[in-house]
């Protein structure tokens, strides 16, 4: 259905529905005082950390940071977009959902990432290859190559493989009728213009398809793989507005869908390997889309698992990306998170080595053969730097500490160090502080060194050349993990944000707030923003605001917030009395800074008679209260 949902109807279905239900309904809550607690569904845990509110009508992991309200819920433990997790509320309720067009200030429709014309474009795309390795006279050709890797046509299903037929225009004749829908095909990748002879044709011909999906399951882009001897022997789809393949992961949307709960995730070179280790079992499986991992990469996956392995060719090119990816993951190597490098043997790929020596073995390999990072780390520049005479040392020195002092973690980085000294001899607190250099790269990739992704859907029904099944793991996912603030202090006006979302009703006696409104630092908006909503809509709840900004920036920092309640706790704090004084602090700036503006412009212009008022005023002011109890 078109249109957004009032934000009105969200708070009122969220005022009329009991988290404590919706989450009791999916886990088993047992009441521990005046909340409930239990395993927590999305890390591994034996004893409950997960607890549940019905005052706050919240519910937050002490284990992993997960945290929100009933919708929240919803869409991290049943997989929904927010959308899809409103409509299962409201119809747990009784009620319909209403929708209502987004204007911006000008009174025009302001559309959003999810209103793009160009992700229906790609579904038709994905549909239209789907059905053309059913019925297509070639098609022949595309399931022979199939067969021949080993899959089966379920797999092939759940991995909505299609196939591109020879040709310039199939695809474009079967879904444009103007140049206005060709200009959208082009727009969406599926389509070339030539630039010289403004001739247009299919950018996919001759190739098995693999649909590129994003974390909401929706089409964004296309691989393929030739069936002839055209080169490139894979092709991805360019970069477009919604498809952007540095920040995408192949396999990801697949492996959060059949695994609740995702201990680590095995980082493969394409997407024949994803699907074949799938096929086999390993369903955690991702790949890159034909470029290096990246540190966008690693943060990503850090954010749902905190152990990753690499999984690279024993040869020269597979050292190389192992290298780079090892130098991606150093900035996000927080204290806790785990690397680990696997080579595999000469002449094999996870696709043909799985299906040689099967699931079991294959785990085997991963948790015997797969090296740590620091242990990879040190090997690969001893190998340039052998340790073995006073040089050697010097040089391994020079080379790990620019390294070293990239990983964020205090103490892994301590561990590092201590580990190089061991190696070096050398006491390195003794040297000056290594400057920050530019990390070490390895030679360029050999050709045909690339890696590729792809998010895909189930078929409506299996290709025919095959029927036999292939056991999937729970479609359930494990929600990925919020990093909790680490920082030992945290600053007034962030406390005073907190104070105010879990006591709404102070926002009423924050008197003159409105002249905060030209405050620009970061923390005093949102707190800005938090009071004007409650003055304007003083019955709002915590569970309302939360959701009022449900998926935004500023909704992500409430979260965060709402999840430290605990603080709020504390004997000592006079919580009131702090909100108070912060926001005559901020109100004391904010003058300050409307006169010495006054002041200044005073030294080069004479104030007009309404400056020189305002300027009494607001001197004035230096000594009235802004807020009373």
């Amino acid at each position: 259905m078109a249109g957004l949902i009032p934000q009105g109807f969200i708070d009122d279905l969220l005022g009329r529905t009991d988290v404590v239900e919706v989450v009791g309904s999916r886990l088993k809550l047992k009441k521990t005082g005046k909340n409930y607690s239990a395993l927590c569904p999305f890390h591994n845990e034996k004893s409950p950390s997960f607890s549940v509110s019905p005052d706050k009508q919240f519910y937050y992991c002490f284990g992993c940071g997960a945290g929100g309200n009933a919708i929240g819920f919803l869409m991290d433990f049943e997989r929904l977009d927010f959308p899809q997790a409103v409509e299962e509320l409201a119809r747990q309720a009784g009620v319909e959902v209403p929708r209502e067009e987004r204007s911006d200030r000008r009174g025009g429709n302001r559309p959003s990432r999810q209103d793009s014309p160009l992700y229906p474009v790609l579904e038709n795309a994905a549909a239209f290859y789907r059905q053309q390795l059913r019925h297509h006279a070639q098609r022949k050709r595309a399931v022979d190559y199939l067969q021949q890797r080993g899959l089966t046509g379920q797999i092939a299903k759940l991995y909505d493989i299609g196939f591109a037929p020879p040709g310039w225009n199939n695809l474009m004749g079967h879904l444009a009728t103007d140049n206005t829908e060709e200009k959208v095909l082009i727009e969406a990748g599926l389509v070339v213009e030539n630039p010289d002879s403004g001739k247009r044709y299919d950018r996919f011909r001759d190739r098995i398809t693999f649909p590129i999906r994003d974390s909401r399951g929706r089409v964004i882009g296309f691989g393929g793989r030739v069936l002839g001897d055209d080169k490139p022997k894979y092709l991805n789809s360019p970069e477009t507005p919604v498809f952007h393949k540095g920040r995408e992961l192949y396999g990801l949307y697949e492996a959060r869908k059949q695994n609740r709960q995702l201990d680590d995730i095995l980082v493969v070179e394409g997407y024949m390997d994803v699907i074949a280790l799938a096929q086999h079992g390993v369903t955690n499986a991702v790949a890159t889309l034909g470029t290096a991992t990246s540190e966008e990469h690693l943060k990503r996956l850090f954010r749902i698992v905190n152990s990753v392995v690499f999984c690279f060719d024993g040869d020269n090119a597979g050292r190389q990306a192992a290298w780079r990816a090892l130098q991606s993951c150093l900035p996000a190597l927080e204290d806790g998170r785990h690397v680990r490098f696997m080579f595999l043997p000469e002449g094999q790929d996870p696709d043909s080595l799985i299906r040689s020596e099967g699931h079991d073995a294959f785990r085997a390999r991963m948790v015997q053969q797969a090296q740590p990072l620091t242990d990879y780390l040190f090997r690969h520049l001893a190998e340039e730097a052998p340790p073995d005479s006073l040089e050697g040392k010097a040089h391994l020195a020079t080379l790990a500490l620019p390294l070293i002092e990239q990983v964020p973690g205090s103490l892994l980085r301590r561990l590092l160090r201590q580990s190089l000294e061991a190696r070096t001899g050398m006491d390195l607190d003794s040297l000056p502080a290594a400057p920050p250099a530019e990390p070490t790269s390895a030679p360029p990739m050999e050709p045909g060194y690339d890696a590729w992704e792809g998010y895909e859907r189930q078929y409506d029904e299996t290709p025919d050349w095959d029927s036999s099944p292939v056991t999937r793991p729970s479609r359930n996912r494990r929600q990925p993990q919020r990093q909790r603030d680490t920082s030992s202090v945290e600053s007034p006006v962030m406390s005073a944000t907190r104070t105010l979302l879990h006591h709404p009703h102070l926002a009423g006696l924050a008197k003159q707030a409105s002249q905060l409104a030209n405050e620009d630092d970061e923390e005093a908006q949102l707190l800005i923003a938090l009071i004007d909503t409650l003055q304007k809509n003083p019955q709002l709840s915590t569970i309302e605001l939360l959701a009022r900004w449900h998926g935004t920036a500023l909704g992500e920092q409430l979260n965060r917030l709402a999840e430290k309640e605990w603080i709020l706790n504390i004997a000592s704090a006079n919580l009131e009395q702090q909100f108070f004084d912060t926001i005559t602090t901020l109100m004391a700036r904010q003058t300050d800074r409307q006169i010495q503006h006054l002041l200044d412009k005073s030294a080069h212009t004479p104030l007009i008679a309404e400056e020189k008022q305002q300027l009494r005023e607001l001197l004035g002011r230096r000594h009235t209260p802004t807020a009373e109890n």
